[in-house]
């Protein structure tokens, strides 16, 4: 719903592309179902089954009244990074796109992995939260997005073009579990189909 413009530029770029889910998204007791369309959604990004982890973690279970720990969610990353041979992270900005709990904690989680000095040089990029406004405003949202990152040249931040915007809503429409009319407008007039504009977390 979110990634797909980055994930479509760094696969069709031949970048090693991970993909780490910390949640089966069992609120309701659907989780081994979306566990296996996220691997089928993965499949149509083009992204090896191999390199999707899913965990199931008794501490960090889906739900927005659920609180995520901070440490165990850099540790988790930390061993990820270390087993992958990772050189580079993407994921949520502090309010996470939809401003669901869990979205955050994953981005401060990241924070708390930054903040040990051996790590504070890594690079991780966060997915910048947009207004309501521009969040439902499809196509037209590239040329903001463009023209923001024309305007502020010396922050750190891409903005990624989404050039399959089809496969969106090929991978989103694996995930049947969730494929209902409102999801299917999301990924139609959802900029986050469209474009992603990445900025560097600085602590």
């Amino acid at each position: 719903m979110f990634f797909t413009p980055s994930l479509n530029h760094l696969t069709s770029r031949g970048h090693n592309v991970h993909i780490l889910c910390l949640s089966t998204g069992n609120a309701d007791r659907m989780g081994n179902i979306r566990k296996d369309e996220l691997y089928k959604a993965c499949a149509v990004l083009k992204v090896p089954l191999k390199q999707v982890e899913i965990l199931d973690h008794p501490e960090l279970q889906d739900g927005f009244g659920n609180v995520w720990n901070h440490t165990l969610i850099a540790k988790i990353v930390e061993d990820s990074i270390r087993t992958h041979g990772i050189d580079l992270v993407i994921t949520f900005d502090s309010y996470g796109v939809s401003g669901h709990s869990n979205h955050r904690d994953v981005h401060f989680g990241i924070r708390k992995l930054l903040l040990d000095p051996q790590w504070s040089s890594f690079e991780a990029w966060q997915l910048d939260s947009t207004s309501i406004l521009r969040k439902y405003s499809g196509p037209l949202d590239i040329w903001v997005s463009i023209f923001m990152a024309w305007c502020l040249p010396g922050t750190k931040q891409f903005c990624l073009l989404n050039e399959h915007p089809a496969k969106s809503f090929q991978a989103m429409a694996q995930h049947m579990s969730q494929w209902v009319w409102f999801r299917k407008l999301f990924v139609c007039f959802s900029s986050y189909t469209y474009v992603n504009t990445l900025l560097r977390i600085e602590l």
